[in-house]
């Protein structure tokens, strides 16, 4: 009888993973609160113009959930292409301990792309649903407040996808003014109007994600490179780079004392944010000359979050403090 030879068995086929609520939380990025609590600042802004009323909470917890729409369908399409590009890898490849590789599911291969793209899709369409409703709701629609909200919705998607604007050099731009807008946009839903110093509370606000964002990109500048993203730190040397980060460091100073020095902000303004300057000056000392970005970067966001509380208290007990020091 001829023997007949056995084909070898086929290899097993890859099978797509079991995708969990954890793995959409981290692609949602959850945990980055950073541009979520510039809404307890709005509200600690308007509550001497509104009182403490149950409808201001009711209408900015809804901003919140578009917020957090929208933030998901940036990242979330931002991960895809840093996946494509290979940014992701090269970016968090060498740092996964201490970036926590798990919050790029993609790469860490606890979510395909396919299923991060389904949950992009339906974030956008739960964003435009969400902020339709904020602006329905609003007790005032200043046409410069729906068109602020729709740019942001529109930019945040558009991030790192379609037109890839993180892509084309408006980056920290991008970063600076989404905080921005997030907070003059529901203030003025709220209210009607701005003044003078609500912007330049909203400047300090959005500036905190933009300085924070630096350091990612100062570490991240040969990947980012590589993958033909344009940020500062990819497109400069290194020396320059350092510059510039100092030089917007020295541009938020500026801003808290001279506006005040202006008449804009109240004489506690620099008093309360005193903390503030001292931390960035820390922080720009770890990145850069001690040499450790990434906990420069760490610093960073603590020093965004802390900025928050100290202009949250400020605001809530301004009316029991005098006008004016003597």
């Amino acid at each position: 009888m001829t023997d007949h030879l056995t084909a070898p068995p086929a290899p097993p086929r890859a099978t797509a993973p079991r995708p969990t609520v954890a793995a959409y939380a981290r692609l949602a990025k959850l945990d980055i609160v950073d541009y979520y609590i510039g809404l307890p600042l709005v509200f600690a802004m308007t509550l001497p113009l509104l009182g403490p009323r149950a409808d201001t909470l009711g209408f900015l917890l809804l901003v919140l959930l578009a917020e957090v729409a929208v933030v998901a369908a940036m990242v979330a399409f931002d991960d895809v292409t840093g996946y494509r590009d290979g940014s992701d890898a090269a970016n968090y490849g060498s740092d996964a301990a201490r970036r926590r590789l798990a919050r790029k599911p993609l790469v860490a291969g606890t979510l395909t792309e396919a299923q991060a793209l389904r949950f992009g899709r339906a974030a956008t369409v739960a964003s435009v649903v969400l902020w339709t409703a904020v602006v329905a709701l609003a007790p005032h629609r200043p046409l410069w407040a729906v068109i602020g909200a729709a740019l942001c919705l529109v930019a945040s998607v558009q991030y790192s996808w379609g037109l890839k604007i993180s892509y084309r050099g408006f980056q920290e731009l991008f970063l600076v003014g989404l905080g921005v807008g997030w907070v003059l946009v529901p203030y003025g839903l709220l209210v009607g109007h701005v003044d003078g110093f609500v912007i330049v509370q909203a400047l300090i606000f959005g500036g905190g994600p933009m300085i924070f964002g630096l350091y990612s990109n100062t570490n991240d500048a040969d990947g980012d490179r590589s993958a033909g993203r344009i940020t500062v730190a990819a497109k400069v040397t290194p020396r320059t780079n350092t510059v510039f980060i100092i030089a917007v460091t020295a541009l938020e100073t500026l801003l808290v004392t001279g506006s005040h020095l202006l008449g804009i902000a109240p004489w506690w303004f620099p008093t309360v944010l005193l903390p503030v300057i001292a931390l960035r000056i820390v922080q720009l000392y770890t990145g850069f000359v001690a040499g450790d970005i990434l906990r420069a970067r760490r610093m960073a966001i603590h020093t965004h979050r802390a900025t928050v509380v100290l202009l949250l208290a400020a605001n809530l007990a301004a009316p029991l403090l005098p006008d004016t020091l003597w």
